[in-house]
């Protein structure tokens, strides 16, 4: 989950971007070029920012002419690029992506390059457990054990769409997932064992969700938009549960706006963490990294 491209009232996001996959383009007069440019055409004047990149995606998944004409019809209509594809490029790699779940966006890599930049700080005889909270796709999780395979890697959501598809990303790398709300959806033997807890909860102020881009809008669940009033509700939430989950010296880190990264910070604040704002413009991706003190659990 988390919030999405495009922008939001009161809320800084960047621009829709690209995933693609980059590749050759058509030699010139080739029956492959007359189709592609037809595609770009076709993608350009529906308001597609990446028209070419998108429009080399569209044919190289498409099997047959039909297939092609299909999925560049639904782009044009304004389905995502990733939900016609099936898969979003993360981290470097391919999430697969369904209707009905959040699609992974650039900006929550800062959150994963976070993650394991506190991963080495863990003694090696025990695994380090890792779990991805409101993990949606479980883009997340699955590119942590993907650079660290040796940690012991939980991803939970509320939604069984979102735990369907997160799943089929997490499950082949040896990671498990768990259906329920919050910390409600973790094994109990997990209490006092986390040593990195991931969140990317929904933090689009509720009144910001009408601004947002259709594609957002129209094809994403609004529960892995809507974070309430100020877009912190899940993060207070979050904060206030995670009391005896973390491990000593664990840490719990939130992807959050520029703008919200404050009030953010204040929550863990006030929940007895030690805070700390990290800023990528690269990826405009803000996360909030909060750490108990090693001689005891949090809370």
């Amino acid at each position: 989950m988390g919030m999405p491209t495009g922008s939001t009232e009161g809320v800084a996001v960047p621009r829709p971007e690209s995933r693609a996959v980059r590749s050759p383009s058509p030699s010139p007069g080739s029956s492959q070029s007359r189709g592609f440019d037809g595609v770009v055409s076709a993608l350009r004047s529906a308001g597609c920012v990446f028209a070419e990149e998108e429009a080399r995606l569209l044919l190289a998944e498409a099997s047959t002419p039909a297939d092609r004409d299909r999925n560049v019809q639904r782009r044009v209509a304004g389905v995502p690029l990733e939900l016609i594809l099936g898969w979003a490029e993360f981290a470097g790699r391919r999430i697969l992506v369904e209707p009905g779940v959040f699609v992974p966006r650039r900006r929550t890599e800062l959150l994963v390059s976070e993650a394991l930049a506190l991963l080495p700080e863990w003694p090696r005889q025990a695994p380090a457990v890792v779990v991805d909270l409101c993990c949606g796709s479980g883009a997340v999780g699955a590119a942590v054990i993907h650079q660290a395979p040796c940690v012991e890697l939980h991803a939970a959501d509320v939604e069984p769409a979102a735990v369907r598809c997160a799943r089929r990303n997490v499950a082949p790398m040896g990671g498990q997932v768990h259906e329920g709300d919050l910390f409600d959806a973790l094994p109990p033997e997990l209490r006092g064992r986390v040593r990195v807890l991931v969140v990317n909860a929904p933090y689009v102020p509720t009144e910001a969700i009408r601004t947002m881009p259709p594609e957002a809008r129209l094809y994403e669940p609004v529960a892995s938009l809507d974070g309430g009033a100020d877009g912190l509700d899940f993060h207070r939430r979050v904060a206030a549960g995670s009391a005896g989950w973390l491990a000593p010296g664990g840490h719990l880190l939130i992807e959050t706006s520029k703008r919200q990264a404050a009030g953010t910070s204040a929550i863990l604040a006030a929940a007895g963490f030690d805070t700390r704002t990290v800023r990528s413009e690269e990826v405009d991706g803000t996360v909030v990294v909060g750490s108990t003190t090693a001689g005891s659990p949090q809370g």
